[in-house]
């Protein structure tokens, strides 16, 4: 592996992006999604992402899309609008080498730059032992499971719930931002 660079993603990296994402959809519990989206709809949720001046990053090895991660909304209501839910997606033959740390610590950094104040983590299935150690790994704590909230793949599934304070957390109150 070259040397590993994390930068906000582009336009031109979403067909990578959404050929990771579909794999995770069709053959893993990390998202809840069932059918993988299309180009557009990816095109569309990065769009919005941006459009809420969040995070949307990428890691590149070898010129090519190594994973992504982002910050969305965690939730719509405005007394919500310092909090955010990251995710994390991996390209499937290069989990455990680092990648998912450094694109996870980057995007802290990037909210925390944004005066963010709380970052939730809602992992899919709690036998995802791989991104609950990642989260652990990057500051995370645990707190609480949801349990059999899904169904796919003819299994019941737990929402795991971690949350890592940002920068200034509750210390202070947060910024006046339009979002």
């Amino acid at each position: 592996m070259q040397k590993l660079v994390i930068r906000p993603c582009a336009a031109t990296d979403m067909p990578a992006i959404t050929a990771i994402y579909a794999h995770h959809v069709l053959h893993g519990a990390a998202s809840f999604e069932t059918d993988p989206p299309s180009l557009e709809e990816m095109c569309r949720r990065q769009a919005d992402i941006l459009g809420k001046d969040l995070p949307y990053l990428v890691a590149v090895n070898d010129d090519a899309i190594a994973g992504y991660a982002y910050a969305g909304t965690y939730r719509p209501r405005a007394a919500y609008r310092d909090t955010v839910e990251n995710s994390v997606y991996l390209h499937r033959d290069l989990a455990g080498r680092g990648i998912g740390t450094r694109l996870l610590n980057a995007l802290i950094d990037d909210c925390e730059a944004r005066d963010l104040r709380q970052m939730i983590a809602v992992i899919g299935d709690s036998a995802n032992v791989a991104s609950i150690r990642l989260h652990l790994r990057c500051g995370f704590r645990d707190v609480g499971t949801l349990t059999s909230v899904g169904h796919k793949h003819g299994r019941w599934l737990d929402s795991v719930l971690m949350q890592r304070m940002l920068r200034h957390g509750d210390t202070t109150p947060p910024m006046v931002r339009g979002r």
